[in-house]
């Protein structure tokens, strides 16, 4: 199927890692034109490289996300690199921990401004451009904004604003055609995911508690398949949706408990 990304650029936060880098390179793949936003500047080179090999074209960025005249910088530096911008994927945050109990008021807000503040800041920066190609835009958000996890307040209540502010963006953008939704993922095998089951006495009997309650295979969903999803949303053949809240997670957080 045809996505029809060609000549389109998108810019992917936290586009280097993980999920993001999934991302990131199945829009190379898919012939589109990505900006690798993230702080780490061998990452997003890193991601580029292998966007360049598949034969794709991407630019990288480094930026720290919380500040926002840096989110203003990086569309005016995609802009001047590409002249358009297509589409806006928000997917940079991190699960960091900030509970009701052990946090603070300030950790609480720390957390907030990682995690949720850039999404608007970067759709506020991006919107005249978007107005202007009738682009997309895609926010990730996570399972713990409807579940709940415990001892992770600030991460819940950001992905919790993630899920309304999709839908508020999607009313609001009516009148330019542009799209937003967003991808819901739940269990996902990234390194972040290695690296903290890694940490545990019995690392294998802890991955198998987890994937024993995935109702689809018993398995982490792939940052490959999160991907898919995010793409079809950005092009074209997403024509008629907004405003969707879709959860890519193996039926983790709606199907039956007594399934698994």
């Amino acid at each position: 199927m045809d996505l029809y990304l060609e000549g389109k650029v998108f810019i992917v936060t936290g586009g280097a890692k993980g999920i993001g880098a999934a991302i990131s390179k199945t829009i190379g793949a898919e012939g589109g034109m990505v900006v690798v936003a993230g702080r780490d500047k061998n990452d997003n080179h890193t991601t580029v490289d292998e966007i360049i090999k598949m034969h794709g074209k991407a630019a990288s960025h480094t930026i720290e996300l919380a500040d926002p005249e840096a989110c203003k910088e990086l569309v005016e530096f995609t802009i001047e690199k590409f002249s358009r911008i297509d589409g806006l994927v928000n997917n940079a945050g991190v699960n960091d921990g900030i509970g009701l109990v052990g946090g603070s008021p300030e950790k609480f807000m720390g957390s907030l401004q990682k995690n949720l503040s850039h999404y608007y800041n970067l759709a506020h920066y991006a919107f005249p451009h978007l107005k202007y190609t009738k682009g997309s835009i895609v926010n990730i958000g996570s399972k713990v904004s409807v579940t709940g996890q415990g001892n992770t307040s600030g991460y819940a209540a950001a992905k919790g604003a993630i899920n309304a502010l999709t839908r508020e963006w999607a009313a609001e953008m009516l009148p330019y055609a542009i799209r937003v939704n967003a991808v819901l993922p739940a269990e996902v095998w990234t390194p972040l995911y290695e690296n903290w089951i890694a940490k545990f006495a019995d690392p294998a009997a802890k991955l198998k508690s987890i994937t024993s309650k995935i109702p689809l295979e018993n398995r982490f969903t792939k940052a490959e398949e999160i991907a898919d999803m995010v793409v079809f949303l950005l092009s074209r053949r997403s024509a008629h949706t907004t405003g969707q809240i879709l959860f890519v997670d193996g039926g983790y957080t709606h199907l039956d408990r007594s399934l698994t």
